[in-house]
């Protein structure tokens, strides 16, 4: 029997748009950004390129019932990271924890309720970063918004700034929608870390996390954001993620992808101003019915700026994937020096996987190159730790760990493999990664720092 055809409208109807926007009293930009969202999203594709169609794991999708105001206790918290600034998403909404040395040097953190009450103009500069979205989950987390913030770093403050973004699914049927505005002014030092997971319970129904960042970094700015996406397995997530960078600025994206049913990710980067540096780099593991699907795009304006895209995934069982990365370098952006590289790894016969990467090239000056591949583990090298006595399994997990180790150590985040190694492990035993009272599997303490791809990176004190 034929499979029957998802009614949208179920997932989210109109009446539901129109009472969060009235429960977050938001001002008419907003309604208008919710309404012209929710058309999209009853209108458009799961993915509006046809050339991709083909390539997109969204079967099995089914958000009926999505409540984006459903309330719940907080979820419990541990210490707080000395000096850092805290923001938190969940079931009861968001809380800021803010040092005093920070608010006194004119860092501002204002909420979603502080944005709306401070007139028009506020609004639009939180809104001003977006573009309209293009497939229906995105529209469909646009539509939802209920969590946001504009942080605000201030021109020439030298003092590193590390912020640490908890989203924590704890109730059926959650929609959690979060917005984040980041403004790093002139010479700003910012770790960014966003983490997401889901509290024991509610494994059986799907909920949604949706994730809108814009990023504006003011020149020679450096920002570090790492992402780790470790829900639980059956939540829906879609990611967006835009930034600008100013003269000599830098900026890395790192995004760790260990949890969740089906997964999207859209990174967006323009390099306008001259000799800024974008670095985006992905690792996926995937196992059971998982599925990622990742875009990268790199547009270069700016003379001099340096642009690198790593992506690697390893997936098993049934799980899939979808890398595809997109250069663009326009008629302006002499000495453009950029690369993607897509490669991933199969370790069942169901598994699949496809890379795509594009190069749009409208200067002559500039260097640009791709490299892409998908393949299963290499049975030579399986062959080799054998017959040094490791058994087969772990064999191929040593294997595949150390693909994956490639984008992590080129991370400008000391010893990140080792951090995200207890996390890529539980998820590679089947382990539970829940958030509760006694187990936090948050971040810990993080220095930003160089490698030996990038000494530059090494910011001037440590992030705490």
């Amino acid at each position: 029997m034929a499979a029957a055809v998802p009614r949208y409208d179920e997932w989210l109807p109109l009446s539901t748009v129109q009472e969060l926007g009235d429960a977050l009293r938001d001002p008419p930009e907003m309604r208008a950004v919710r309404r012209e969202a929710h058309d999209r999203f009853l209108g458009l594709p799961m993915e509006p390129n046809p050339l991709y169609r083909g390539y997109g794991y969204f079967t099995g999708v089914d958000l009926t019932g999505l409540d984006p105001a459903a309330r719940g206790p907080a979820v419990p918290l541990p210490p707080r990271l000395p000096g850092a600034l805290r923001i938190v998403h969940d079931a009861g909404g968001t809380r800021v924890d803010i040092p005093d040395e920070l608010v006194r040097a004119g860092v501002r953190v204002r909420t979603l309720t502080d944005i709306w009450a401070a007139g028009p103009e506020s609004v639009r500069e939180f809104l001003g970063g977006s573009e309209e979205p293009t497939d229906r989950l995105s529209a469909l987390g646009t539509a939802l918004v209920n969590r946001g913030y504009r942080l605000e770093i201030p021109d020439g403050f030298r003092t590193p700034v590390r912020v640490q973004d908890l989203s924590a699914l704890s109730v059926p049927h959650e929609g959690l929608s979060v917005r984040r505005s980041v403004r790093a002014g002139t010479g700003v030092q910012l770790l960014f870390t966003e983490e997401v997971y889901s509290t024991p319970g509610a494994r059986n129904v799907q909920r949604l996390y949706a994730s809108s960042v814009d990023l504006d970094l003011a020149a020679d700015s450096k920002v570090v954001y790492l992402g780790v996406h470790a829900p639980d397995l059956r939540a829906v997530s879609v990611y967006r993620r835009s930034a600008t960078t100013g003269p000599n600025a830098r900026l890395a994206w790192i995004w760790a992808g260990l949890g969740g049913f089906r997964t999207k990710v859209r990174n967006q980067s323009h390099l306008l101003g001259n000799g800024s540096a974008v670095d985006d780099l992905q690792a996926f593991y995937g196992h059971r019915d998982q599925s990622y699907d990742s875009s990268v795009d790199l547009t270069h304006t700016g003379t001099d700026t340096n642009g690198r895209s790593i992506t690697r995934g390893v997936f098993a069982d049934e799980a899939r994937g979808m890398s595809r990365g997109l250069v663009r370098i326009e008629h302006p952006a002499r000495k453009t020096v950029s690369f993607i590289s897509e490669h991933a790894m199969l370790l069942s016969k169901g598994a699949r996987s496809d890379t795509i990467p594009i190069l749009e090239i409208l200067c002559r000056d500039v260097k640009a190159t791709h490299s892409t591949s998908v393949a299963p583990v290499d049975p030579e090298k399986v062959f080799y730790l054998e017959s040094r006595g490791m058994p087969g399994p772990d064999s191929i997990r040593m294997i595949g760990e150390g693909f994956l180790s490639y984008v992590l150590e080129r991370a400008p985040v000391a010893g990140l493999r080792e951090v995200m190694y207890p996390t890529l492990a539980a998820r590679w035993e089947g382990a539970d990664l829940s958030w509760a009272a006694e187990h936090f599997p948050s971040l810990p303490a993080l220095d930003v720092t160089g490698t030996e791809a990038s000494p530059e990176w090494r910011f001037d004190a440590k992030l705490r």
